[in-house]
């Protein structure tokens, strides 16, 4: 009986500290819940809902709209459409049966395609299609194939293909600026993506949105300087240039020389940005501010300036250019007929070398040189387009006979049409250099105003110059053909031998012509440039100034400018007389 009556407190003992240990336990069990629910500890509430939302909880990019490029006029020059990308996750898609039946779909070859998922059999991504049309996703997508997705996107269309292609630019496959305008404004352009949070299965499909955790900003528009109307006329009228000469590549710039905005900026070969399979990348270029090239006879208005400057001549001074040649160190420079005695404005009307050379000879190489600098040659214009190039001026450690003249006449530096057509704006607006913009002066980035810009030269000068330019146009000058029905305009021819490894080509040619019109109010500035023309039509008269002619009747009517005259101007388009004195002119 005792043996007994010890054990029962015995086993009292055991199942009371059996049950304390377990109620223990579970006290616990439920203070560590309490704990993972609603404490604040490493472990804690917010921990779980992190690791649960990481298995479960997906973050996704909404596009943002990139910002439309225009006209002056609000036309669209680039803009944004919607387009889906397809992509699939191959560890869902092989296996699954159906990678032939999407292949078909997607128009592939079905070897190719199932090659490919195979190469990408670890990721858990892979592109099938970018930019689709929301159409031919559609149809891809309603075939419920595992592990096929659509992600909407933006692709770039240009409305007006390849008569702005240079100019504009491009965007690449991801939607950013590659080149043009596309690049230099792709900050302003592209805008910010958004975020949105959505829940997904274990199969890693979508099946509820949780809501936009920030919205997309959508790109702002920019507006160019640009009109799409002369733009048109431009490519028109270089494409007309090139079928009639021969030419290999030809390319046209037209400035508003009061605001200093770039109005039309054309250039052949082009390509039309919305197909790019097979992109020849010299189409690309934008020669207007990429090409060099020897300006030849299309400096000498700002050696005249040099001259005029130095006190030494005026428009009227007469120079003798007998007996048609002059020959500097052992090079003879040749006019094409003897001119005898002649005035300074009649040297430049005739592109006579002689004169030209003896006002280089008389006012030194480093006058002429120093308007160069101050006319911006050697120097990037501010435009700030990619790839511009700045050109070079001589520079000499030691200047021969010949080297101190042949700046002079266009030999021995080199220009861009746009560094041209800035300088000639200088005549145009009163002897001031404004800054080049590609903004529309509405546009908001753009703080430049009309009637600003540094004096380069005297007002008196500026006209003096102006005056030649338009008598280069009349009966006795290079340039007849430049002559436009209703208006008076001036200009100058340039003809200049292309270089090869062996030094100069004798047949091989840049046909040149920048002018401004209209003379009683110049204001509005244009070069040609036609490269290569073949046969007998090489030359700046014959080849580029009749390309100004047409470009600029257009963009005096596209202005309103008034004509001076209800009869047509004389145009004088005689070719022989066209081409006289233009071997170099």
């Amino acid at each position: 009986m005792s043996a007994k009556a010890n054990a029962t407190p015995i086993f009292k003992w055991r199942i009371i500290v059996v049950t304390a240990l377990l109620a223990g336990l579970f006290g616990m069990l439920v203070l560590r819940l309490a704990q993972l629910q609603v404490g604040a500890s490493q472990y804690g509430a917010d921990f779980l809902q992190r690791q649960g939302d990481l298995r479960a909880v997906r973050s996704a990019e909404i596009p943002a709209y990139r910002g439309l490029i225009t006209d002056r006029r609000g036309a669209p020059l680039a803009v944004s459409t919607p387009v889906v990308t397809l992509w699939a996750n191959p560890q869902e898609l092989r296996g699954s049966g159906r990678e032939i039946e999407l292949a078909e779909l997607m128009n592939l070859p079905a070897s190719e395609f199932t090659s490919r998922l195979d190469r990408y059999r670890k990721k858990q991504f892979m592109y099938l299609a970018r930019h689709q049309t929301p159409q031919t996703a559609r149809t891809v997508l309603a075939a419920d194939i595992p592990g096929v997705y659509g992600q909407r996107e933006y692709k770039r269309f240009y409305p007006a293909g390849e008569v702005v292609s240079q100019l504009v630019g491009t965007t690449d496959i991801d939607g950013a600026g590659a080149t043009g305008v596309e690049l230099v404004f792709d900050s302003q352009l592209q805008g910010q993506p958004g975020k949105k949070r959505f829940i997904k299965d274990l199969h890693g499909e979508a099946i509820r949105d949780i809501g936009v955790v920030s919205e997309a900003a959508d790109g702002e528009s920019i507006q160019l300087s640009i009109d799409l109307r002369l733009q048109h006329v431009q490519h028109r009228e270089l494409l007309r240039a090139m079928r009639e000469t021969g030419a290999s590549a030809a390319s046209a710039v037209t400035l508003d020389a009061m605001t200093g905005e770039i109005l039309a900026m054309t250039n052949l070969p082009s390509f039309n940005p919305n197909r790019r399979g097979q992109l020849d990348l010299a189409a690309m270029r934008n020669r207007v501010v990429t090409d060099v090239f020897e300006p030849g006879s299309t400096v000498k208005p700002l050696t005249l300036v040099a001259a005029l400057e130095s006190g030494e001549f005026d428009i009227e001074t007469l120079i003798d250019t007998s007996p048609g040649r002059i020959t500097v160190g052992n090079k003879v420079l040749p006019d094409p007929r003897n001119y005898g005695e002649i005035t300074v404005s009649r040297v430049i009307e005739k592109s006579s070398q002689v004169g030209v050379t003896k006002m280089a000879q008389a006012i030194g190489h480093e006058h002429i040189i120093d308007v160069f600098q101050r006319f911006g040659l050697g120097q990037l214009t501010g435009a700030e387009f990619p790839g511009e190039r700045a050109g070079r001026l001589p520079d000499h450690d030691f200047w021969s006979a010949i080297d101190r003249v042949t700046p002079a006449f266009g030999y021995g530096l080199l220009v861009t049409p746009l560094q041209l057509a800035h300088a000639y704006a200088v005549f145009a607006n009163e002897g001031r250099m404004v800054p080049l913009t590609l903004l529309a002066q509405t546009s908001q980035y753009n703080d430049q105003s009309a009637g600003g810009g540094r004096q380069i030269i005297s007002p008196v000068v500026a006209e003096k110059v102006v005056t030649v330019l338009h008598r280069v146009t009349g009966p006795e000058g290079t340039a007849q053909r430049a002559t436009v029905s209703g208006f008076d305009v001036g200009g100058k021819t340039g003809t200049v031998h292309k270089v090869g490894r062996e030094g100069y080509l004798d047949d091989r040619y840049v046909a040149l012509f920048a002018g401004v019109a209209p003379v009683e109010s110049p204001r509005y500035v244009t070069v040609v440039v036609i490269d290569e023309p073949e046969g007998d039509v090489y030359g700046g008269g014959a080849a580029a100034a009749p390309v100004y002619s047409r470009i600029t009747q257009e963009v005096l009517r596209i202005q309103n400018v008034v004509p001076n005259s209800a009869e047509p101007v004389s145009n004088g388009r005689m070719l022989a007389a066209s081409r006289e004195g233009d071997s170099r002119a």
